[in-house]
This record gives structure tokens, sequence and C-alpha cells, in this order.
């Protein structure tokens, strides 16, 4: 836990650096003028030790001549002025507490925009390698420890500093020596300060990851729930929280105990450095001892009263140092993994062949971009070389050539693997659990990049093709359905955002689904949550392979899509599913051999390489692999 903590301490000035500078950029008119009204309040909190010494010069002078009638007019005009002062002091306060309310708010609403775009840029192996828990974190914990130090503890801090600063100018104009007694004492406030204020901000950025890493761990439970009580796991579910949790406690306590600590520590000696220098003016004025001052005044009662005032503006506004020092390296600590998050590479795209509709030239009788939706799609390939722009149309032809792929650099999943997929083929792999199946579908839609080897779409390397165009190009029907929050129409619209209902509907009886659909309480209004937990798997699966047949387009993947629905709701899948594929390239993983055996080319799997390849008659010809698989059971795993 100490060399994350450490690191994050080390790393402290650069994020409070590049914060103040990320405020400026997100308000860089507003800012300055709440600052000014900051530092306008500080001074004028700073100066009444001034008035105060000048109405004890006057009422020392009346008391020595006896003529309180010119004392009176003096001292109201001291008082007045005073508080004219202090009211315009009140209207800056009033002023920049309102709009830092705005700039809090403002900064941390564009903060999580930030946020949630990096996240969209960030590649799937992000996702893979890091607990969800944690990374929702970012927008709670991390994001209210911001808004914590953004809106008080920055704020408060300047305004101290300026106070301080001010006050301990107006101590050496009237009195070096005074000024010496409190600087000794204020120095010990310091080391103080720094001894159990470094102690705790270690432990307080120890305490931000540990919650990350309990929320983490929380969220995935919740998510396995049914699993931890089919397994009767709630024992070990529970003792590896308290383990997650004791971590938590054992930071927090350290970074509360130092925390509580600093203030009563501090007051007390702030009180104690207030009797010193009541003693240090006595024994001056006793002994009637010379003052040293920019202002030239002796030293006198009318000095002295005024700085045992200074001297506890000057003890509390250390003390508002320490409150603030935890809200800040919380804050920090926060900032610190929001900057992270920010900071991480996004989802490399060299490509710059793009999908654009397209109709032929009844001229030339070539391909050519335009704006309507012709329902024929092309790829705009320009050429470095000469700067010609050609169209190649969108056929779904796709081939794999000696690909090697593995998740982490010393551990490789596929060995020379090719693949080919004529336009409008279905292509089936089949092989055992960990084979390879899934892993070929993530590299054609670019999930992830191979290692070596080619991957030609349309005889373009993929590389060459902007992801967003390829993945547009592919449609994918996942074994784990997601289904947000919305109506059945707007989940099946998100395969295509601007398809009309229409369309929908068509794609949900070209799946099987509208029959199910047309019983809901509300139809295709029917309002979705909790990933669609009002509906059966099956129900969830069919709505899943209608969002993808509105798309249309001309290559699938079917990655295990009927694995979750029972026999006689696949019978209704399966005729969808033929209509949906009907002159689409398919890539299909299936466990059914009624999902694979009329494929057009099966290939076997077996540890990351191909085994076998044909189509269903021509392997039970060869008495391999797959004819043992056939032979030996109708399920493939």
């Amino acid at each position: 836990m100490s060399k994350p903590a450490a690191s994050a301490k080390s790393s402290m000035p650069g994020t409070m650096a590049r914060l103040i500078k990320m405020l400026f950029s997100f308000f860089p008119v507003l800012l300055p003028l709440v600052m000014a009204g900051v530092i306008l309040c500080g001074l004028i909190n700073s100066i009444g030790a001034v008035f105060l010494q000048s109405a004890l010069e006057v009422i020392s002078t009346s008391w020595q001549t006896g003529d309180w009638a010119a004392a009176q007019p003096k001292i109201l005009k001291i008082v007045l002025t005073l508080g004219a002062i202090y009211l315009v002091g009140n209207l800056s306060s009033l002023f920049w507490n309102r709009y830092m309310a705005v700039i809090t708010q403002g900064s941390l609403e564009k903060l999580r925009e930030k946020m949630f775009n990096r996240m969209q840029d960030l590649p799937i192996r992000y996702f893979d390698t890091n607990q969800r828990g944690d990374i929702m974190s970012h927008y709670t914990n991390d994001i209210d420890t911001l808004r914590q130090m953004i809106s008080q503890s920055l704020p408060n801090l300047l305004q101290t500093v300026i106070v301080l600063t001010t006050v301990l100018c107006i101590m050496l104009y009237f009195s070096v020596w005074m000024c010496l007694v409190i600087i000794t004492g204020i120095a010990c406030m310091v080391a103080l300060t720094k001894l159990l204020g470094s102690n705790s901000a270690r432990f307080f950025i120890a305490q931000q990851r540990e919650l990350g890493v309990v929320e983490g761990h929380i969220e995935e439970v919740m998510n396995g729930q049914k699993v931890v009580k089919a397994f009767c796991h709630e024992a070990a579910a529970e003792a590896d929280f308290d383990e997650r949790n004791e971590r938590l406690f054992e930071v927090s306590q350290k970074a509360n105990m130092y925390a509580n600590i600093l203030m009563p520590v501090l007051m007390n000696l702030g009180n104690l450095i207030y009797v010193v220098v009541a003693l240090a003016g006595g024994i001056f004025l006793a002994l009637k001892v010379p003052n040293l001052s920019f202002s030239g005044m002796p030293l006198t009662i009318a000095v002295v009263v005024p700085f045992l005032n200074m001297t506890k503006q000057f003890c509390g506004q250390i003390g508002q140092v320490s409150q603030q020092i935890n809200a800040v390296v919380m804050g920090l600590a926060g900032a610190s993994r929001i900057f992270e998050l920010l900071d991480q590479e996004p989802e490399a795209d060299e490509g710059y062949v793009t999908l654009v509709n397209a109709r032929v030239n009844p001229d030339t009788w070539e391909l050519e971009e335009t704006d309507e939706r012709t329902g024929m799609w092309a790829w705009k390939h320009p050429h470095k070389a000469d700067g010609t722009v050609t169209y190649e149309p969108l056929r779904g032809d796709v081939r794999m050539v000696d690909v090697d792929f593995g998740y982490t650099p010393d551990h490789d999943v596929l060995h020379g693997v090719s693949v080919y997929a004529k336009p409008g083929q279905k292509v089936a792999f089949v092989g055992a659990t960990g084979a390879g199946k899934t892993t070929i579908t993530n590299l054609i839609n670019r999930f992830y990049d191979i290692a070596d080897g080619k991957i030609r779409y349309d005889g373009i390397n993929v590389n060459k093709i902007k992801k967003a165009d390829l993945r547009r190009s592919l449609g994918v029907v996942l074994q784990d359905v997601n289904l947000f929050t919305g109506t059945v129409m707007d989940n099946i619209r998100y395969g295509k955002l601007d398809a009309t209902d229409e369309e929908c509907i068509k794609a949900a009886k070209l799946a099987g689904a509208d029959d199910f659909i047309c019983r809901l309480p509300e139809g295709y209004n029917t309002m979705l949550t909790g990933n669609g937990s009002q509906l059966s798997q099956g129900q969830r699966q069919l709505i899943s392979i209608a969002r993808a047949a509105v798309a249309d387009p001309p290559a699938m993947i079917l990655d295990e899509a009927t694995s979750s629905i029972d026999t006689r709701t696949e019978a209704i899948v399966q005729r969808g599913m033929d209509a949906l594929m009907q002159g689409r390239t398919t890539f299909v993983i299936a466990h059914r051999l009624s999902t694979v055996r009329n494929s057009d080319v099966i290939i076997c799997l077996d540890h990351g390489r191909v085994i076998e390849r044909g189509n269903h008659d021509e392997l039970i010809a060869k008495k391999g692999y797959y004819y043992q698989l056939y032979t030996g059971a109708f399920e493939l795993e």
C-alpha cells in the first residue's frame, strides 16, 4: 500500500497545477473574478487590527489630555469606515460564494463529460483488465472529493494565504520584536502540521484507492449474486469482502486518527502562543524596550493589544490550513485517479478507408459516393501515393491469413490461423472452450489487433479501415445480452439509431421477436430496466438478434447467439436467423449442431489452431475431430 501512496504523494504538486490549469480553461473569465473576490475578502478580514490600533491610540491620547469630546468624532469615523469596509467584504463574499458553486458544478459537469468521452475511446482491453466498480468509483467517490476541494478547500486556502500574508505585514509594520515571538511559535505549529499532515495525507491517498477496490468487489458480487447463492458461496464472499473492508478500515482509521489529532494540538499550541505573546508584550512594556518597526511607533499598549488580536487570528488561520489539508489531499487523490483515466491511451485507429453510401454512375458505370441512402455501400479508399480515390463495393469477403495473436505478449492463443469467407457464405467455428473461436471474431471487428499475419475485408487490410466504419459493416450478436434502460423499440433501434418504427418492427419479425413483444403490457413501448430483467433470457436474446437485424449489415457475427434459448424458441429463432443470414457473410459460433450443420464451411479449432475445415458432409466423411463430436454427442462442447 505504501508504494502507490508515495507515488501519488510525489505527484501531488503536478496534479494540483494540472487541476488549476484545467479550471482556468473551463472558466477563463469567471474564475479570475471569483479569485479576486476571495482575495478582497482575505484583505478585509485582515485589517481589523489596524483600526483597533487607531481607536486605542485615540483613546490613549484622550485619556492623557482628558479631551473626550474631540475623541468621539474620530472614533465614530473609524467605526463607520470599518463598517463600510466590512459591508464591501460581505458583498464580495456573497459574490464569490455564489459563483464558486457555478464553477464547481460546471467543472464537474465538464470533467464527467471528458471522462465519459475518453471511456468511449478506450480499447476493450481496458475494460477487461479493470473492475467495473473501480471505474465507476471515478464518477462517484473521486468526483465527490474533487467537489469538496474545489468548492471549499481551494477558496479557503487562498483566503488563508492572503490573511496570513497581510497580518504578517501588519505585525512587522507595528513591531518586529513582537512579530519574532509569534513567528517562533508559528514555526512549531508548521513543523507539527507537516509531521502529522504528511502521515494523514499518505493514508488518505491509500484510503481513496482501497475504496475503489471495495466498490469494485461489491459490484462484482452483486452481478454474480445468483452464482454466489447457487454454489452456497455466501460465507466465502463475506470473507473476501471482510478482507478488503479490513484494509480500507485500517488506512481510513490511520488517516482520520492523524487528521483528528492535528486540530486539537494546533488549537492548544495557538492558545499557548497567545499567552507567550501577552507575557512578552507585558515584559517589553515594563522594561520600556525600544520598539523596532516599519511604522516608527513606540511600543505602547495601543500596539500590544492589537498584537494579541492578530496572534489569535494568525494561529486560527494556521488551524484553518490544517483543517483543509485532508480535504485537499483527498481531492488530489481523486483528481489523480481521474487524470489516470483521462491519460489512458485511446484505441488506436490509423484507418483511412471509410464506408459510404454509393450508386452507379449511369455515364461511366462506376461507383461514386452519394449523400442519399441507396442501400448500396462502398469502401472509399484514398490512395496516398497518387492522390486518387477508388470505390470498392461492400461485399463481405473476409480473409484471415496466418494470424497469430495473444492477449498478453508472452502467451499466444492463436497460431497461424487462416480463415476464408466468401461473400454470402456461412462459416461456423467449432471446438472446445478456449480453442479461440470468440477470439477470431474479436479480431475481425478489431476489438483487438493481431500480432502477425493479415486480415483482409473485401481485399482491404482491416488496419486501413476506420474502426467505426469496419464495425458498422458487421452485425454482432453476443452470448451475453446487454439491454439498456428504455423501451423495447429503443433497444432494437440501438442497432441503427435513425431506423424508423416500421424498420424496427420488421427486424423484430425477422428475428421472431414480434410475437412475444406484442404480448408485453405496452408492446414495443414497454420500458425495460435492469438489463431487461423482466424478460426471459431467450426473449432478451431475441431482442438482441432484432437489434442486429435492423442494422442490415453485409456480414454477421453470431457468438453462441442461441445458447440461452430453449429448443422450441430456437426453432423460431432459427427461421429468422436463416432469413437474416441470407445473402450475408456470417460467422457462427454455436454449441448446437442445428446451427452449424447447414454451414458452407465448418472450421474446427483446437488450442488456437485450425485442425479441420469443410462442410458437414465432407467432415463426416473424414471421420476426424468433427466426426467424433457429431457422433459422440449433439453438443459441440
